[in-house]
Protein backbone atom coordinates (compact mmCIF):
# COMPACT_ATOMS: atom_id res chain seq x y z
CA UNK A 1 0.00 0.00 0.00
CA UNK A 2 1.14 3.52 -0.76
CA UNK A 3 1.05 5.01 2.73
CA UNK A 4 2.20 8.65 2.92
CA UNK A 5 3.96 10.01 6.00
CA UNK A 6 4.47 13.57 7.18
CA UNK A 7 5.76 15.16 10.40
CA UNK A 8 4.05 18.18 12.00
CA UNK A 9 5.25 20.34 14.90
CA UNK A 10 2.66 21.26 17.53
CA UNK A 11 2.50 23.94 20.21
CA UNK A 12 -0.17 22.05 22.22
CA UNK A 13 0.23 18.30 21.74
CA UNK A 14 -2.32 17.28 24.41
CA UNK A 15 -5.07 19.35 22.80
CA UNK A 16 -4.28 17.89 19.40
CA UNK A 17 -4.38 14.34 20.81
CA UNK A 18 -7.78 15.06 22.36
CA UNK A 19 -9.15 16.33 19.06
CA UNK A 20 -7.64 13.44 17.10
CA UNK A 21 -9.12 10.83 19.42
CA UNK A 22 -12.53 12.45 19.39
CA UNK A 23 -12.49 12.38 15.61
CA UNK A 24 -11.13 8.82 15.52
CA UNK A 25 -13.82 7.61 17.92
CA UNK A 26 -16.43 8.33 15.25
CA UNK A 27 -15.01 5.44 13.21
CA UNK A 28 -16.04 1.80 13.45
CA UNK A 29 -12.40 0.83 14.17
CA UNK A 30 -10.25 2.89 16.54
CA UNK A 31 -7.29 1.93 18.69
CA UNK A 32 -5.13 4.02 21.01
CA UNK A 33 -1.90 2.88 22.67
CA UNK A 34 -0.33 4.97 25.44
CA UNK A 35 2.72 4.62 27.69
CA UNK A 36 1.88 7.62 29.91
CA UNK A 37 5.55 8.66 29.76
CA UNK A 38 6.53 5.71 31.95
CA UNK A 39 10.05 4.48 31.28
CA UNK A 40 10.33 0.72 30.88
CA UNK A 41 13.13 -1.70 29.99
CA UNK A 42 13.11 -2.15 26.19
CA UNK A 43 10.59 0.69 25.96
CA UNK A 44 6.86 0.78 26.59
CA UNK A 45 4.04 1.07 24.06
CA UNK A 46 4.42 3.91 21.55
CA UNK A 47 1.95 6.77 21.95
CA UNK A 48 -0.17 6.32 18.85
CA UNK A 49 -3.68 6.03 17.48
CA UNK A 50 -4.99 4.20 14.43
CA UNK A 51 -8.45 4.49 12.92
CA UNK A 52 -10.50 3.77 9.84
CA UNK A 53 -10.42 0.26 8.43
CA UNK A 54 -9.06 -0.69 5.00
CA UNK A 55 -9.53 -4.35 5.86
CA UNK A 56 -10.05 -6.51 8.93
CA UNK A 57 -10.09 -10.08 10.16
CA UNK A 58 -12.54 -11.12 12.86
CA UNK A 59 -12.83 -14.77 13.90
CA UNK A 60 -15.53 -16.27 16.09
CA UNK A 61 -13.77 -19.65 16.28
CA UNK A 62 -10.27 -20.41 17.55
CA UNK A 63 -9.54 -23.32 15.20
CA UNK A 64 -6.94 -22.31 12.62
CA UNK A 65 -6.90 -18.71 13.83
CA UNK A 66 -3.13 -18.24 13.83
CA UNK A 67 -2.83 -19.59 10.27
CA UNK A 68 -5.61 -17.30 9.09
CA UNK A 69 -3.82 -14.35 10.69
CA UNK A 70 -0.63 -15.36 8.85
CA UNK A 71 -2.49 -15.23 5.54
CA UNK A 72 -4.04 -11.87 6.43
CA UNK A 73 -0.66 -10.31 7.30
CA UNK A 74 0.98 -11.68 4.14
CA UNK A 75 -1.84 -10.23 2.07
CA UNK A 76 -1.89 -6.87 3.87
CA UNK A 77 1.86 -6.16 4.04
CA UNK A 78 1.13 -3.12 6.23
CA UNK A 79 0.45 -2.03 9.80
CA UNK A 80 -2.18 -4.10 11.62
CA UNK A 81 -3.62 -3.55 15.10
CA UNK A 82 -5.69 -5.97 17.14
CA UNK A 83 -5.88 -8.65 19.78
CA UNK A 84 -5.63 -12.34 20.57
CA UNK A 85 -8.16 -13.80 23.03
CA UNK A 86 -7.02 -16.18 25.77
CA UNK A 87 -9.14 -18.96 24.27
CA UNK A 88 -6.86 -19.19 21.25
CA UNK A 89 -5.16 -21.66 23.57
CA UNK A 90 -7.44 -24.12 21.77
CA UNK A 91 -5.52 -23.39 18.55
CA UNK A 92 -2.16 -24.04 20.21
CA UNK A 93 -3.04 -27.21 22.15
CA UNK A 94 -5.78 -29.87 22.20
CA UNK A 95 -7.96 -27.90 24.61
CA UNK A 96 -11.51 -26.58 24.64
CA UNK A 97 -13.65 -23.84 26.21
CA UNK A 98 -17.07 -24.81 27.55
CA UNK A 99 -17.76 -22.11 30.16
CA UNK A 100 -20.33 -19.34 29.65
CA UNK A 101 -19.08 -16.56 27.39
CA UNK A 102 -20.46 -13.34 28.89
CA UNK A 103 -18.28 -11.00 26.83
CA UNK A 104 -19.02 -12.54 23.39
CA UNK A 105 -16.02 -10.85 21.76
CA UNK A 106 -14.41 -12.40 18.64
CA UNK A 107 -11.59 -14.85 19.40
CA UNK A 108 -9.22 -12.84 17.21
CA UNK A 109 -9.59 -9.39 15.69
CA UNK A 110 -7.13 -7.31 13.65
CA UNK A 111 -7.55 -4.41 11.25
CA UNK A 112 -5.40 -2.45 8.82
CA UNK A 113 -6.06 1.27 9.46
CA UNK A 114 -6.57 4.12 7.05
CA UNK A 115 -4.68 6.48 9.35
CA UNK A 116 -1.93 6.09 11.96
CA UNK A 117 -0.73 8.94 14.18
CA UNK A 118 2.46 8.71 16.26
CA UNK A 119 2.76 11.30 19.01
CA UNK A 120 6.12 12.63 20.24
CA UNK A 121 6.97 15.42 22.71
CA UNK A 122 5.94 18.31 20.46
CA UNK A 123 5.08 16.69 17.16
CA UNK A 124 2.87 14.19 15.39
CA UNK A 125 3.82 11.89 12.52
CA UNK A 126 0.85 11.01 10.33
CA UNK A 127 0.97 7.87 8.20
CA UNK A 128 -2.09 7.89 5.95
CA UNK A 129 -3.41 6.23 2.84
CA UNK A 130 -4.94 9.64 2.12
CA UNK A 131 -3.42 13.11 2.43
CA UNK A 132 -1.59 13.57 5.78
CA UNK A 133 -1.75 17.37 5.59
CA UNK A 134 -5.49 17.35 4.93
CA UNK A 135 -6.03 15.06 7.92
CA UNK A 136 -3.78 17.24 10.11
CA UNK A 137 -5.85 20.33 9.30
CA UNK A 138 -9.10 18.44 9.81
CA UNK A 139 -7.98 17.45 13.30
CA UNK A 140 -6.66 20.93 14.05
CA UNK A 141 -10.02 22.46 13.21
CA UNK A 142 -12.11 19.76 14.87
CA UNK A 143 -14.28 20.85 17.80
CA UNK A 144 -15.03 17.99 20.23
CA UNK A 145 -18.52 18.07 21.66
CA UNK A 146 -18.83 18.60 25.40
CA UNK A 147 -20.56 15.54 26.78
CA UNK A 148 -22.22 15.12 30.12
CA UNK A 149 -20.30 12.98 32.57
CA UNK A 150 -21.53 9.44 33.05
CA UNK A 151 -24.34 9.40 35.60
CA UNK A 152 -25.63 5.85 35.28
CA UNK A 153 -25.36 3.75 38.43
CA UNK A 154 -23.41 0.61 37.54
CA UNK A 155 -23.21 -2.27 40.00
CA UNK A 156 -20.93 -5.22 39.33
CA UNK A 157 -21.76 -8.70 40.58
CA UNK A 158 -19.84 -11.95 40.46
CA UNK A 159 -20.94 -15.57 40.36
CA UNK A 160 -18.07 -16.39 42.74
CA UNK A 161 -18.66 -15.43 46.37
CA UNK A 162 -15.82 -14.88 48.80
CA UNK A 163 -16.59 -18.25 50.43
CA UNK A 164 -16.57 -20.05 47.08
CA UNK A 165 -13.31 -18.31 46.14
CA UNK A 166 -11.61 -19.44 49.35
CA UNK A 167 -12.88 -23.00 48.81
CA UNK A 168 -11.51 -23.11 45.25
CA UNK A 169 -8.11 -21.84 46.36
CA UNK A 170 -7.87 -24.65 48.89
CA UNK A 171 -8.80 -27.17 46.18
CA UNK A 172 -6.09 -25.74 43.90
CA UNK A 173 -3.56 -25.95 46.74
CA UNK A 174 -4.51 -29.63 46.98
CA UNK A 175 -3.74 -30.09 43.28
CA UNK A 176 -0.36 -28.49 43.89
CA UNK A 177 0.29 -30.68 46.95
CA UNK A 178 -0.51 -33.79 44.88
CA UNK A 179 1.93 -32.70 42.17
CA UNK A 180 -0.58 -31.96 39.41
CA UNK A 181 0.74 -28.40 38.95
CA UNK A 182 3.27 -26.04 40.54
CA UNK A 183 1.40 -22.77 40.17
CA UNK A 184 -1.97 -21.74 38.72
CA UNK A 185 -3.54 -18.39 37.93
CA UNK A 186 -7.16 -18.37 39.08
CA UNK A 187 -9.56 -15.56 38.10
CA UNK A 188 -13.15 -14.48 38.59
CA UNK A 189 -15.37 -12.23 36.49
CA UNK A 190 -17.50 -9.29 37.63
CA UNK A 191 -20.48 -8.35 35.45
CA UNK A 192 -22.84 -5.39 35.07
CA UNK A 193 -25.38 -4.23 32.50
CA UNK A 194 -25.34 -0.77 30.99
CA UNK A 195 -27.60 0.58 28.26
CA UNK A 196 -25.07 2.99 26.83
CA UNK A 197 -21.65 4.04 28.04
CA UNK A 198 -18.98 6.17 26.41
CA UNK A 199 -16.27 3.52 26.55
CA UNK A 200 -13.49 5.93 25.51
CA UNK A 201 -14.36 8.33 28.35
CA UNK A 202 -14.14 5.44 30.80
CA UNK A 203 -10.72 4.54 29.39
CA UNK A 204 -9.56 8.11 30.06
CA UNK A 205 -10.87 7.84 33.63
CA UNK A 206 -9.15 4.49 34.16
CA UNK A 207 -5.83 5.84 32.87
CA UNK A 208 -6.16 8.86 35.15
CA UNK A 209 -6.62 6.53 38.12
CA UNK A 210 -3.98 4.06 36.98
CA UNK A 211 -1.47 5.26 34.35
CA UNK A 212 0.46 2.28 32.95
CA UNK A 213 3.09 1.67 30.25
CA UNK A 214 0.92 -0.67 28.14
CA UNK A 215 -2.46 1.05 28.20
CA UNK A 216 -4.74 0.40 25.23
CA UNK A 217 -8.20 1.35 24.03
CA UNK A 218 -9.95 -0.49 21.23
CA UNK A 219 -13.31 0.08 19.60
CA UNK A 220 -14.25 -2.39 16.88
CA UNK A 221 -17.91 -2.26 15.91
CA UNK A 222 -19.90 -3.14 19.07
CA UNK A 223 -16.84 -4.26 21.06
CA UNK A 224 -14.80 -1.99 23.35
CA UNK A 225 -11.65 -2.82 25.31
CA UNK A 226 -10.71 -0.42 28.12
CA UNK A 227 -7.24 -1.52 29.20
CA UNK A 228 -4.69 -0.17 31.72
CA UNK A 229 -2.14 -2.97 31.56
CA UNK A 230 1.23 -2.76 33.32
CA UNK A 231 2.57 -5.89 31.59
CA UNK A 232 4.24 -6.72 28.30
CA UNK A 233 3.57 -10.15 26.83
CA UNK A 234 6.01 -10.21 23.92
CA UNK A 235 7.89 -7.82 21.68
CA UNK A 236 9.97 -8.34 18.55
CA UNK A 237 12.47 -5.68 17.50
CA UNK A 238 14.35 -6.84 14.40
CA UNK A 239 15.68 -10.25 15.48
CA UNK A 240 15.34 -9.66 19.23
CA UNK A 241 12.45 -11.18 21.19
CA UNK A 242 11.54 -9.76 24.61
CA UNK A 243 9.07 -11.09 27.17
CA UNK A 244 8.53 -9.49 30.61
CA UNK A 245 6.26 -11.48 32.92
CA UNK A 246 4.87 -9.93 36.09
CA UNK A 247 4.57 -12.16 39.11
CA UNK A 248 4.51 -10.52 42.53
CA UNK A 249 2.35 -7.59 43.66
CA UNK A 250 2.09 -5.42 46.76
CA UNK A 251 0.45 -2.09 47.58
CA UNK A 252 2.86 0.85 47.44
CA UNK A 253 1.68 2.05 50.85
CA UNK A 254 1.57 5.58 52.20
CA UNK A 255 4.57 7.66 53.07
CA UNK A 256 8.23 7.23 52.22
CA UNK A 257 8.98 4.71 54.98
CA UNK A 258 6.04 2.42 54.23
CA UNK A 259 6.83 2.50 50.51
CA UNK A 260 10.42 1.49 51.21
CA UNK A 261 9.33 -1.32 53.56
CA UNK A 262 6.73 -2.67 51.11
CA UNK A 263 9.21 -2.60 48.24
CA UNK A 264 11.72 -4.57 50.30
CA UNK A 265 9.02 -6.96 51.51
CA UNK A 266 8.07 -7.78 47.92
CA UNK A 267 11.68 -8.19 46.79
CA UNK A 268 12.51 -10.52 49.71
CA UNK A 269 9.28 -12.57 49.62
CA UNK A 270 10.15 -16.25 49.08
CA UNK A 271 6.62 -16.92 47.83
CA UNK A 272 6.68 -14.14 45.23
CA UNK A 273 10.20 -15.10 44.09
CA UNK A 274 9.14 -18.72 43.69
CA UNK A 275 6.10 -17.65 41.62
CA UNK A 276 8.22 -15.36 39.46
CA UNK A 277 10.96 -17.94 38.92
CA UNK A 278 8.48 -20.62 37.83
CA UNK A 279 7.02 -18.32 35.18
CA UNK A 280 10.48 -17.18 34.05
CA UNK A 281 11.39 -20.83 33.44
CA UNK A 282 8.17 -21.31 31.49
CA UNK A 283 8.84 -18.19 29.38
CA UNK A 284 12.37 -19.36 28.66
CA UNK A 285 10.96 -22.63 27.37
CA UNK A 286 8.32 -20.83 25.26
CA UNK A 287 10.85 -18.47 23.67
CA UNK A 288 13.27 -21.33 22.97
CA UNK A 289 10.80 -22.75 20.43
CA UNK A 290 11.32 -19.66 18.24
CA UNK A 291 14.93 -18.79 19.10
CA UNK A 292 18.45 -19.61 18.05
CA UNK A 293 20.02 -22.27 20.29
CA UNK A 294 21.68 -20.78 23.36
CA UNK A 295 20.29 -17.28 22.79
CA UNK A 296 17.58 -17.31 25.50
CA UNK A 297 18.78 -15.27 28.49
CA UNK A 298 17.27 -13.85 31.66
CA UNK A 299 18.28 -10.22 31.38
CA UNK A 300 16.72 -9.16 34.71
CA UNK A 301 15.35 -11.32 37.51
CA UNK A 302 13.01 -10.03 40.26
CA UNK A 303 13.07 -6.39 39.18
CA UNK A 304 10.79 -4.23 41.37
CA UNK A 305 8.86 -1.52 39.51
CA UNK A 306 6.55 1.10 40.96
CA UNK A 307 3.17 2.07 39.53
CA UNK A 308 0.49 4.44 40.86
CA UNK A 309 -0.95 2.06 43.46
CA UNK A 310 1.27 -1.02 43.27
CA UNK A 311 4.78 -2.44 43.22
CA UNK A 312 5.22 -5.28 40.73
CA UNK A 313 7.98 -7.87 40.47
CA UNK A 314 8.98 -8.05 36.81
CA UNK A 315 11.57 -10.22 35.09
CA UNK A 316 12.91 -9.77 31.55
CA UNK A 317 13.70 -12.69 29.24
CA UNK A 318 15.31 -12.05 25.82
CA UNK A 319 16.43 -14.14 22.85
CA UNK A 320 17.38 -14.02 19.18
CA UNK A 321 14.76 -15.25 16.73
CA UNK A 322 15.58 -18.08 14.34
CA UNK A 323 16.14 -16.83 10.80
CA UNK A 324 13.35 -19.06 9.48
CA UNK A 325 10.66 -18.49 12.12
CA UNK A 326 7.54 -16.56 11.07
CA UNK A 327 6.43 -13.66 13.24
CA UNK A 328 2.98 -15.13 13.98
CA UNK A 329 4.65 -18.38 15.09
CA UNK A 330 6.78 -16.46 17.61
CA UNK A 331 3.55 -15.27 19.22
CA UNK A 332 1.80 -18.64 18.91
CA UNK A 333 4.73 -20.52 20.45
CA UNK A 334 4.51 -18.37 23.59
CA UNK A 335 0.73 -18.10 23.76
CA UNK A 336 -1.03 -17.75 26.11
CA UNK A 337 1.41 -15.97 28.40
CA UNK A 338 2.64 -18.01 31.36
CA UNK A 339 1.97 -15.23 33.86
CA UNK A 340 -1.78 -15.73 33.27
CA UNK A 341 -1.76 -19.53 33.24
CA UNK A 342 0.82 -21.06 35.55
CA UNK A 343 2.97 -24.17 35.19
CA UNK A 344 2.97 -26.66 33.61
CA UNK A 345 0.95 -24.72 31.08
CA UNK A 346 -1.31 -27.37 29.53
CA UNK A 347 -2.41 -28.91 32.84
CA UNK A 348 -3.12 -25.55 34.47
CA UNK A 349 -5.20 -24.47 31.47
CA UNK A 350 -7.28 -27.63 31.92
CA UNK A 351 -7.77 -26.80 35.61
CA UNK A 352 -8.61 -23.18 34.81
CA UNK A 353 -11.38 -24.48 32.57
CA UNK A 354 -12.62 -26.73 35.39
CA UNK A 355 -12.60 -24.20 38.23
CA UNK A 356 -13.33 -20.80 36.67
CA UNK A 357 -17.03 -20.17 36.10
CA UNK A 358 -16.88 -18.09 32.90
CA UNK A 359 -14.94 -18.09 29.66
CA UNK A 360 -12.02 -15.66 29.81
CA UNK A 361 -12.26 -14.61 26.18
CA UNK A 362 -10.29 -11.43 25.52
CA UNK A 363 -9.27 -11.17 29.21
CA UNK A 364 -5.69 -12.40 29.69
CA UNK A 365 -5.27 -12.29 25.95
CA UNK A 366 -3.11 -9.66 24.28
CA UNK A 367 -3.52 -6.43 22.28
CA UNK A 368 -0.91 -4.60 20.23
CA UNK A 369 0.38 -4.06 16.72
CA UNK A 370 2.51 -5.54 13.95
CA UNK A 371 4.38 -3.13 11.68
CA UNK A 372 5.27 -3.59 7.98
CA UNK A 373 8.82 -4.69 8.88
CA UNK A 374 7.59 -7.58 11.01
CA UNK A 375 8.28 -5.94 14.36
CA UNK A 376 5.52 -6.18 16.96
CA UNK A 377 4.61 -5.40 20.55
CA UNK A 378 1.77 -6.93 22.58
CA UNK A 379 0.68 -6.43 26.17
CA UNK A 380 -1.20 -8.67 28.61
CA UNK A 381 -4.88 -7.75 28.81
CA UNK A 382 -5.34 -7.30 32.56
CA UNK A 383 -6.68 -4.39 34.66
CA UNK A 384 -9.28 -4.02 31.92
CA UNK A 385 -12.97 -3.45 31.26
CA UNK A 386 -14.89 -5.03 28.39
CA UNK A 387 -18.08 -3.60 26.92
CA UNK A 388 -20.33 -5.18 24.33
CA UNK A 389 -22.86 -2.57 23.17
CA UNK A 390 -24.84 -5.31 21.43
CA UNK A 391 -25.54 -7.26 24.61
CA UNK A 392 -25.19 -4.19 26.90
CA UNK A 393 -22.80 -6.19 29.09
CA UNK A 394 -19.87 -4.62 30.94
CA UNK A 395 -17.36 -6.79 32.77
CA UNK A 396 -13.91 -7.11 34.28
CA UNK A 397 -11.81 -10.01 35.62
CA UNK A 398 -9.33 -10.22 38.46
CA UNK A 399 -7.09 -13.04 39.61
CA UNK A 400 -3.78 -14.04 41.12
CA UNK A 401 -1.18 -16.78 40.99
CA UNK A 402 -1.76 -19.63 43.44
CA UNK A 403 1.03 -21.74 44.92
CA UNK A 404 0.92 -24.20 47.80
CA UNK A 405 2.08 -21.43 50.15
CA UNK A 406 -0.78 -19.15 49.11
CA UNK A 407 -3.04 -17.84 51.86
CA UNK A 408 -6.60 -17.89 50.40
CA UNK A 409 -7.69 -14.76 52.26
CA UNK A 410 -4.59 -12.82 51.16
CA UNK A 411 -5.13 -13.91 47.56
CA UNK A 412 -8.71 -12.66 47.70
CA UNK A 413 -7.54 -9.31 49.05
CA UNK A 414 -4.91 -9.08 46.29
CA UNK A 415 -7.65 -9.54 43.70
CA UNK A 416 -9.67 -6.71 45.21
CA UNK A 417 -6.58 -4.50 45.28
CA UNK A 418 -6.00 -5.11 41.56
CA UNK A 419 -9.60 -4.11 40.85
CA UNK A 420 -9.38 -0.90 42.91
CA UNK A 421 -8.64 1.44 39.99
CA UNK A 422 -11.48 -0.04 37.92
CA UNK A 423 -14.01 0.36 40.72
CA UNK A 424 -12.95 3.93 41.44
CA UNK A 425 -13.91 5.17 37.97
CA UNK A 426 -17.55 4.34 38.74
CA UNK A 427 -17.58 6.29 42.00
CA UNK A 428 -19.42 9.60 41.88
Amino acid sequence: MNRKSKRFTLSNISQFVQKACDLANNNEFFVRLDNHKISYPHGAFPNMIAFGSISSISLAESSGAFNQLKEYIQKTQDWVFGYFSYDLKNDTEKLFSRNTDHKSFPELLFFCPQNILEFREDEVIIHSLGDPEKLFNEILNHSPLDEDSENETIEFKTETSREEYLEVINKLRRHIYEGDVYEINYCMEYIAHSENINSYNYWLKLCEQSPTPFAAFLKASQFSLICASPERFIKKNKSKIISQPIKGTIHTGKGKLERKENKERLFNSEKERAENMMIVDLVRNDLAKSSKPGSVKVEELFGIYEFRHLFHMISTVVSEAKDTVELVDIIKNAFPMGSMTGAPKIKVMELIEDYEKSKRGIFSGSIGYIDPSGNFDFNVIIRSLFYNSGTKLLSYNVGSAITYDSDPQQEYEECQLKAKAIREIFQK
